[in-house]
């Protein structure tokens, strides 16, 4: 089952539609941009390509959008991809669409994707729906580098830096582990790779496991 993250509605867990159209209706705080394209992406409606969810939101995004460039004084709003600090930008954004599985403890504590701050952070890779096992990836080129650094968390080969705080490999104190499947890996230049099927992504998908432990 797919449990919503702000009430005890739950959904069949390959019903996203529904999931979403909930998170519209009873949660719209909650429900963003990505939230939008997902719907529109996944139920098909509306005239000529446009479904009838952007139609009914367009007034209040014109109205978003405004108020967006009137605080950055005319500067303009960024998109949440804009601004992350990796070597490799993704492509051909909502263009794709794979999952895979992460797991990150940090000195003994599992860093919990399910929570707020870590959903829908951004559109070409993300956690969504409350789940925070699962990522999704809607771009081409999402380097592990690229993915964690738009959760806020910075990783190299030797080193993590999560919540202010960096771990490196070189401090006799700590060891760093980063490794997809099993194996190490240069989060700069690894590419993600998922399958189509999120149900799958246990067995098919990329398995990221980032572990900072003491010495």
């Amino acid at each position: 089952m797919r449990d919503c993250p702000h009430c005890s509605a739950s959904f069949e867990a390959d019903d996203e539609v529904a999931s979403l159209e909930h998170l519209r209706d009873e949660h719209p705080d909650e429900f963003g941009p990505v939230d939008r394209r997902r719907l529109d992406q996944l139920s098909g409606d509306g005239d000529n390509g446009v479904s009838s969810t952007a139609l009914l939101l367009g007034g209040l995004t014109v109205v978003v959008v405004g108020i967006v460039l009137f605080v950055t004084f005319g500067l303009g709003g960024s998109s949440p991809d804009e601004g992350v600090a990796a070597a490799r930008t993704p492509s051909n954004v909502g263009g794709a669409h794979y999952h895979g599985t992460m797991e990150m403890v940090v000195l003994g504590d599992r860093v919990d994707f399910s929570q707020q701050e870590y959903q829908l952070r951004a559109n070409a890779f993300h956690f969504e729906a409350g789940d925070g096992r699962v990522w999704h990836g809607h771009a081409e080129g999402v380097t592990l580098e690229w993915a964690m650094a738009s959760l806020g968390i910075g990783v190299t080969e030797t080193s993590v830096t999560f919540e202010g705080t960096t771990y490196d490999d070189s401090d006799p104190a700590y060891t760093v582990s980063v490794t997809v499947n099993g194996e190490p890996v240069d989060p700069a230049t690894y590419v993600l790779r998922g399958s189509s099927d999120a149900g799958a992504a246990e067995s098919q998908g990329d398995h990221v496991r980032i572990v900072v432990s003491e010495a």
